[in-house]
């Protein structure tokens, strides 16, 4: 296990934390999630972040509402860019998991959550090797990346290792809001690693099937 540099000591991680709620968008410790502020109740945000922990947390509207899944990832403002235009280009690296306890009555413009952490305190160190089939793997992500017409630097792929490839394949490909919702709350990293590897493989035979139709 090797120590996320980025992340604090379990007991300094902050006890209430602003949600940034976005569908379809999935981030997991120790992976890296861009994301262009514009909005000014997120720029606000932003600011208040930048002046406090660094942290804020991604989470996942429910069903295009108001209500929020239980379970977010709190990352910290690894890099920050003021644009021309008044945008905010921001990089967040995952910090830990964490589950809604409390959403706060707040008078910021965006939303406040207490935080649990207690049961993630293992996101914190970031596992070495998940024993990866890694013929099977990129096999499968040769033929959705195909599919998908997405590019990949393969090289990069290739030499990257096992659990930094999963957070990042997860965090990129473009799953269903419910699966990425799924690997968030996978209880490890060889859990996820092997949920991804199946909704991976589901999504190349369904592709198959379709072309076998026509």
């Amino acid at each position: 296990m090797e120590q996320n540099p980025y992340a604090p000591a379990f007991g300094k991680l902050p006890e209430t934390i602003a949600v940034f709620p976005l569908p379809g968008v999935l981030l997991l410790p120790s992976g890296n999630l861009p994301l262009n502020i514009f909005e000014k109740r997120y720029l606000k945000m932003v600011e208040d972040a930048m002046g406090g922990s660094r942290m804020i947390g991604m989470i996942q509207p429910k069903d295009s509402g108001d209500r929020l899944y239980d379970v977010g990832c709190a990352g910290k403002i690894t890099e920050f860019k003021e644009t021309a235009d008044g945008r905010y280009l921001i990089t967040l690296t995952g910090i830990s998991r964490f589950r809604i306890e409390e959403e706060l009555n707040v008078n910021t413009p965006y939303r406040q959550i207490r935080a649990g952490w207690s049961t993630y305190k293992h996101d914190l160190e970031t596992p070495a090797c998940l024993d990866l089939d890694r013929a099977k793997l990129l096999s499968m992500l040769q033929s959705y990346f195909s599919a998908q017409e997405m590019n990949c630097d393969w090289e990069a792929v290739k030499k990257a290792p096992d659990s930094r490839l999963v957070t990042c394949l997860a965090m990129v490909c473009p799953f269903e809001p419910e699966e990425k919702q799924a690997l968030l709350e996978a209880p490890c990293c060889k859990t996820r690693a092997a949920a991804f590897m199946t909704m991976l493989e589901m999504a190349v035979k369904e592709r198959q099937g379709c072309k076998s139709c026509h």
